[in-house]
């Protein structure tokens, strides 16, 4: 799955605007990005959402064990990978028919999360019991939130490309192409949520979360650590 967004939507993150600086390494530009995503997918389906957003995604070689899927409901967005394990019992507290997938959770656990303020972020994906990664962007509020669940079995990578656009995607190689060195492993048990405004563990969520610069033999520009007493390493 693929996920790019402009610097309208999301700021580059400093730590990996410093990390491509330090070493600086060639990139591509969104577009370049969204194209080879498509032409190396030949089941790739590509949505364009206004001028800042592009979203992509295939079921081309995927794991049976963590299913791709799309859907987008009231202007709402949701590229989802993986499986949760108490998706049952979340139909239940959701309201949702049987039929409801983890897509579907999902958008409506964001409608939650934005239509019953104070509802913390932490709180909504803290239920999420599973291994998952997903991307929801709120066409509405322009409003974007993305989360990795506690272990990191699903991969998810996050890079900036040349022409500053930040982009998501469970595909280390392709980033790697357009991002050079301003690309990182998206911390595990996390969330970025543009409307909280920085990156947050869920389970300790006053945790500060710093980035370690990589060595310089590695493909990431840096290494995102939890910090705290209860903190773990947010790499996979």
């Amino acid at each position: 799955m693929l996920g790019v967004f402009s610097s309208s939507i999301i700021s580059p993150p400093d730590e990996l605007v410093a990390a491509g600086c330090r070493t600086p390494s060639p990139k591509t530009t969104s577009a370049t990005l969204v194209n080879r995503f498509v032409d190396t997918n030949s089941s790739a389906v590509s949505v364009q959402v206004g001028d800042h957003v592009h979203l992509a995604y295939t079921h081309q070689s995927e794991s049976l064990l963590t299913p791709r899927s799309f859907a987008v409901k009231d202007d709402i967005f949701c590229l989802f990978e993986g499986v949760l394990d108490n998706l049952g019992s979340l139909r239940q507290q959701y309201g949702l028919a049987k039929s409801a997938n983890e897509v579907v959770l999902v958008i409506e656990a964001y409608k939650a999360l934005r239509d019953r303020a104070p509802y913390p972020p932490s709180h909504v994906v803290g239920h999420l019991s599973g291994n998952f990664a997903f991307i929801v962007f709120d066409k509405s509020t322009s409003t974007l939130f993305v989360a990795s669940d506690r272990n990191g079995k699903v991969p998810l990578y996050w890079g900036i490309t040349a022409d500053g656009y930040v982009a998501f995607s469970d595909n280390s190689d392709l980033l790697k192409g357009s991002c050079g060195k301003s690309l990182a492993s998206f911390p595990q048990g996390c969330f970025l949520s543009t409307a909280v405004g920085e990156l947050r563990c869920y389970q300790n969520p006053k945790n500060k979360i710093t980035a370690v610069p990589a060595n310089e033999e590695e493909i990431w520009g840096a290494t995102f650590k939890v910090e705290g007493p209860a903190a773990v390493a947010a790499t996979w």
